[in-house]
């Protein structure tokens, strides 16, 4: 034994002492049940944190497989037997600079995130009172992804977002080549009110986009309206039904949808892509 292993162990014991003197006291010592309940937290605290780190990585390759699954689900492909993966892989992924609407060249869209930009000053925009869809910060990129036949645009898919009643909602619009219709939606992250706001991820609500024109002359138009829109009124074509007793949560999918399509959101993108198709 080293000559100053008692020296440490003596150290040791006087700063347990105090910790040691609690666990001591009787049962029934309050500040015994209190010492007891914190090391409980202490540990469990612990043990949650580490499985949280553990998970992450798992949670994060399966939300990634959900999202490439809602895109070629919303794109109208069919996995026909084969993979996610070979699905996805028909499917051109590009990453767009929202002020100038081009492409960015030598990124990879695969890999970037725009939840995380939005939190980064540096690759974000505050966008102050120009903020329809309540998120503070714009991404100044965001990805893509666009489906061709015979290299002639088919489809062009958006991810949106923006606030509901309780929560963010995340979705994907899906474009006809003209860049300003409809050709599907889908809401695949939400947290309303079940059974009134969550209904905007239903397949029957969503289902009521398809060949709604969003957009005229360059700018949204699509209007979420309170009660039954009125198939021989003139601006048929722009209005979807509203959530029954959902006002708060349609009025967020109409303004998301504002803000997206607008010149703050895809609004240049778009407006490259009907140029380019004459």
């Amino acid at each position: 034994m080293r000559a100053d292993a008692p020296i440490r162990d003596n150290a040791r014991a006087g700063r347990l002492g105090p910790l040691l003197a609690v666990f001591r006291l009787p049962n029934d010592d309050p500040r015994k049940t209190l010492a007891v309940a914190l090391a409980l937290c202490l540990a469990c605290s612990v043990v949650v944190s580490a499985t949280a780190v553990a998970l992450r990585p798992l949670q994060e390759r399966n939300a990634a497989l959900a999202l490439k699954e809602e895109i070629v689900n919303v794109a109208g492909l069919s996995t026909g037997g084969r993979s996610l993966d070979e699905a996805f892989g028909q499917i051109e992924t590009q990453l767009v600079d929202l002020d100038s609407g081009e492409f960015v060249e030598g990124a990879d869209p695969l890999t970037y995130s725009y939840r995380e930009a939005a939190q980064d000053p540096s690759a974000s925009t505050a966008l102050g009172d120009s903020d329809p869809a309540d998120i503070d910060r714009r991404p100044d990129r965001m990805p893509v992804y666009l489906v061709r036949r015979n290299g002639e645009l088919e489809t062009l898919i958006l991810p949106v977002y923006g606030a509901g009643l309780w929560s963010t909602m995340h979705g994907l619009v899906a474009l006809a080549p003209d860049g300003r219709t409809a050709k599907a939606f889908t809401i695949y992250e939400q947290r309303e009110t079940a059974g009134l706001g969550s209904e905007v991820a239903s397949e029957q609500w969503l289902s009521a986009w398809s060949g709604k024109v969003l957009i005229e002359d360059g700018e949204p138009v699509i209007e979420v309206v309170k009660g039954g829109v009125d198939p021989s009124s003139p601006n048929a074509e722009h209005r979807v039904d509203g959530l029954s007793g959902a006002t708060l949560t349609s009025n967020g999918v109409a303004n998301l949808m504002r803000f997206w399509l607008g010149e703050r959101g895809y609004g240049p993108f778009l407006d490259r892509i009907r140029s380019d198709r004459g």
